[in-house]
């Protein structure tokens, strides 16, 4: 990689040296060599990316990439964990001070909710947000916020008390009614 970027580095500085010339006296031999010098560094370039496209396999080789394959074998053997899990609710105790997991909320939930007004509660430097009867909340000081203002602001729905599915079917319910 270090020797593609010199090499281009090197033709680049070449054509500007040879534009000097070209601009300073009447002979157009030296613009057309600076057109070709930036020409080869730009063939350098589009020849090392098409190399690089070809053959990904091959900068496995590298330290920096090795540990990439390593962290998505890791990444994809925790995906299959969780899938291999039944789909049940986490169990958090309130007192333990572990932020429940985000809940993985439908599409449809999704666009229903971020229409929502409905107040949900928020703990101060906590990404989650929850129902007001979750029961990690226990005693917690908690601040009410449309669960829409929640969205934009950043905060995720708590697994535990399940917000979004929970308020998307009472609106449903309550549409259909």
């Amino acid at each position: 990689m270090r020797i593609v970027l010199y090499t281009v580095l090197l033709l680049v500085l070449a054509a500007l040296g040879l534009l000097v010339p070209a601009l300073t006296t009447a002979q157009h031999v030296w613009a057309w060599l600076s057109v070709g010098a930036s020409g080869a560094a730009a063939c350098v370039l589009v020849l090392d990316w098409w190399l690089r496209r070809r053959s990904p396999h091959d900068t496995a080789s590298t330290p920096k990439a090795a540990s990439t394959a390593v962290i998505d074998q890791k990444i994809s053997a925790d995906d299959q964990d969780r899938q291999d899990r039944a789909p049940t609710a986490p169990t958090i105790s309130p007192d333990q001070g572990t932020e429940p997991l985000e809940e993985d909320t439908d599409a449809a939930d999704l666009l229903t909710v971020t229409d929502l007004t409905t107040e949900v509660r928020v703990l101060d430097e906590r990404p989650r947000y929850h129902l007001e009867t979750c029961q990690w909340l226990a005693n917690r000081p908690t601040l009410p916020l449309p669960i829409n203002e929640a969205r934009q602001l950043g905060f995720t729905p708590c697994a535990l008390c399940t917000p979004d599915n929970t308020l998307a079917e009472a609106h449903r319910t309550q549409r259909r009614s």
